[in-house]
């Protein structure tokens, strides 16, 4: 009955399989679980809650993925975009954390009506390559920046603003972390990262930076100081509204590259390119968005990190539900993931930082009308500390430049619209 459900015949697959890839899977974005509670954290956010938060958006965001959609993708709350969460919009733009989290519902909200009215095809479609790669690379700097920064390597410098920090004992073991899971990545150990951070974790707690928990097992923390805590009124604001658009852009380029690359490693894609099951991953992908804000985190996208565990042989929605199951257990391991130190974590959101810039070299920067704006959208995210400011340039960078040249084909009417919309947001930003 189970194997019917999932289609395994259909599928040519099998339990050994599913179970396999799901694992694999599990193993490789195992350090969100980690990461996540971490970054939030610093918008003032209970750390413990946001650990039990974590994992269940873990878990319900890829049990959606099982069931509704039969397909081996694991969600969770997305890296770079909880950056933006903090770093961004509570940090930045000095918005508390429950209205930020009404920001992602409605950011949410607004992904599933686009893909409910199919109106999400036309605006990935306005959007030019280019600019769609250089988002995603920007947002590998700013997290790999903010990653240098929690290690104790970049520092602030009155007179340069940056600098290379001092010499510390967290700095040094944060080090070996870095060239530790580097190692192991390169030889494409499944779950590198995840034992990155815990061999840094514990080569803390030996140096004495750290202390044990008391117990080894421990009953999953409350989500109370999370759970329906979002400010959704508050964040119906027009000054928000750069920063719900920027959340829902973000979402459904990392969702759509996310999708459409494990898709092609499940052989999901025909030979038009068309991506079978795309429509159903939207909507779970952004139910668990909306779902996820209810319970107290920020945006929750497809991983591209299913990859590996569809490299293992995983085929359907039963390898998720058996990632679902892994993440599930370790709600019991909350007292130990309580005591990952920042400085443990940092290495991993500069390695994520490296796998989210290497597309950057598919941008043409032989065609300065291409690379100009995107090497704005790039640079202004880690420099001004926003994703929504550097889009925004991007966006309206690229119909200046293209209007100076009269390549009127190459800008949609979709495009001038968000153009337009990103225009008001940088002046909302300056003035």
């Amino acid at each position: 009955m189970i194997s019917k459900f999932f289609e395994f015949d259909s599928r040519k697959t099998s339990y050994k399989k599913e179970i396999l890839g799901g694992a694999t899977t599990f193993l490789t974005m195992a350090y969100i679980v980690f990461v996540n509670p971490t970054i939030l954290s610093e918008a003032g956010m209970d750390k413990s809650a946001l650990i039990s938060v974590t994992i269940w958006a873990t878990i319900i965001g890829t049990l959606l993925a099982a069931f509704w959609a039969n397909v081996p993708f694991a969600m969770a709350p997305g890296m770079g975009i909880n950056a933006f969460f903090t770093y961004s919009l509570v940090i930045g733009q000095g918005v508390n954390w429950q209205t930020a989290l009404g920001v992602v519902f409605l950011s949410g909200i607004l992904f599933l009506i686009l893909t409910f009215s199919g109106f999400r095809t036309l605006i990935v479609k306005a959007i030019p390559l280019s600019l769609r790669i250089a988002t995603g690379a920007g947002i590998g700097l700013f997290i790999a920046f903010i990653g240098f920064k929690n290690m104790g390597l970049v520092v602030h410098n009155p007179a340069t603003l940056v600098g290379l920090g001092t010499s510390s004992k967290p700095l040094f073991i944060s080090l070996f972390g870095l060239f530790l899971t580097s190692v192991m990545l390169v030889r494409k150990v499944n779950g590198a990262i995840f034992y990155g951070i815990i061999l840094t974790t514990l080569l803390a707690l030996f140096f004495g930076e750290i202390k044990s928990p008391e117990a080894f097992f421990s009953a999953p923390p409350s989500m109370a100081p999370l759970f329906f805590k979002l400010d959704i009124l508050s964040a119906m604001k027009w000054s928000l509204m750069g920063a719900v658009f920027s959340f829902m852009f973000v979402d459904l380029f990392d969702s759509v590259g996310s999708i459409v690359a494990c898709s092609y490693e499940a052989g999901f894609v025909d030979s038009k390119g068309n991506v079978r099951y795309i429509d159903r991953v939207l909507e779970a992908d952004a139910a668990a968005t909306v779902i996820g804000s209810l319970l107290g985190t920020s945006t929750t996208t497809t991983y591209v990190e299913s990859a590996t565990g569809i490299a293992n042989g995983a085929r359907t929605g039963f390898a998720s539900l058996v990632t679902a199951l892994l993440f599930a257990f370790m709600l019991f391991a909350s007292s130990w993931i309580g005591i990952v130190p920042s400085f443990a974590t940092a290495p991993a959101l500069v390695l994520v930082g490296v796998y989210m810039f290497k597309h950057f070299k598919d941008i043409h920067f032989a065609d300065l009308s291409e690379a100009i704006p995107a090497f704005l959208t790039l640079i202004l995210m880690p420099l001004t500390y926003s994703i929504s400011v550097g889009l925004s340039f991007g966006f309206v960078t690229y119909v200046i430049v293209k209007l100076a040249l009269a390549k009127y084909k190459d800008i949609s009417g979709l495009m001038y619209f968000i153009a337009l919309f990103s225009l008001i947001n940088l002046y909302l930003n300056f003035f």
